[in-house]
């Protein structure tokens, strides 16, 4: 087995043409045209994670910028991480002034990934630039929710929107994978692993790569077992789950609060998720299942903002109980 500790395997495997990247053909088929035709807008790539968009993004600015240039002319950024006032105007500002090296004609290109964590003034900063220096600087910002993006930078934008990866293309892109690293998986679980790389995945293909690296980093595949690679990802394992299960319809409450109170290594929201999946386990009263179904997200919403998780749970847990029939 081959294993290349020192790189991980979404930078090893990442696209490096348009025809590599998986279930995006709207988008790539439009970004083509732009390319060829030498004639790029500002761009907006809006779409849930592991899409392909900064791949995407990278690609586009190889194709556009000359090679002995691209190290000075791409400047690529976490928006999240850095974008704030300051660096608006000493780092970008001075990048897109800068004078263009060999030949004025050239473009520059910057790449701001999850833009959506920009706060809205340095936004209306970040707008001036992208008015002011359009004719040879162009922005490709990517993010997960483009309406945390101002209007003013949308309208001056093309916006290209990346679409949930299908189980099918996630499994044979984790297979093409498995296959150039010559990984030994057991034929008798080959499919349920890969499955539970999905499940654990998302529908995120960047997220399901690097499980399936961590799984053979901690030697996993030789000995498979897929509840401790659920485990390990931070979900109940598929014992703890039945329980669960079987506790909340027998309506008893005490025993899911426990079993919830007694859980250490697990991420909330994956809980969620694996719940929300099995609802069809769950002996659910029809007229229930709507109100059922907005409580699942009014709870994730309220961990995803810092509220106390175990209580959040159990507040879930109990509505959960009170819609058994």
């Amino acid at each position: 087995m081959i294993f290349d500790e020192d790189r991980p395997w979404v930078e090893k495997y990442r696209p490096t043409s348009f025809e590599e990247i998986v279930s995006q053909n709207i988008a790539i088929n439009n970004l083509k045209e732009f390319v060829d035709h030498k004639s790029m807008p500002h761009m907006i790539f809006t779409g849930p994670a592991g899409t392909g968009k900064t791949s995407t993004a990278l690609i586009v600015a190889k194709a556009i910028i000359k090679d002995e240039l691209y190290h000075r002319n791409v400047l690529e950024l976490n928006a999240s991480d850095t974008v704030r006032m300051s660096y608006v105007r000493n780092v970008i500002k001075t990048f897109v002034a800068q004078k263009m090296i060999l030949d004025d004609t050239n473009l520059k290109v910057i790449i701001l990934d999850e833009a959506d964590n920009i706060p809205n003034q340095v936004q209306q900063a970040l707008r001036r630039i992208i008015e002011k220096y359009s004719e040879n600087v162009k922005f490709i910002l990517l993010c997960n929710y483009i309406n945390k993006i101002i209007d003013p930078i949308i309208s001056r934008c093309a916006v290209f929107r990346f679409i949930n990866l299908s189980k099918e293309k996630i499994i044979e892109r984790l297979k093409l994978i498995a296959e150039k690293e010559k990984l030994q998986i057991p034929r008798n679980i080959e499919e349920k692993f890969y499955e539970t790389l999905f499940f654990i995945s998302g529908g995120d293909l960047r997220k399901a790569i690097n499980t399936l690296q961590m799984a053979v980093a901690l030697d996993l595949i030789e000995n498979l077992n897929l509840d401790e690679l659920l485990r390990i990802s931070g979900f109940l394992d598929r014992v703890s789950l039945d329980h669960l299960i079987k506790v909340i319809n027998e309506q008893n409450f005490e025993s899911a609060r426990s079993q919830i109170e007694e859980l250490e290594k697990i991420d909330s929201r994956n809980l969620i998720r694996q719940l929300n999946v099995n609802l069809n386990k769950l002996n659910i009263q029809t007229a229930s299942y709507s109100l059922l179904l907005s409580n699942f997200g009014d709870i994730d919403y309220k961990i995803s903002q810092g509220a106390n998780e175990k209580l959040q749970l159990t507040a879930l847990l109990a509505t959960i109980i009170e819609s058994i029939n």
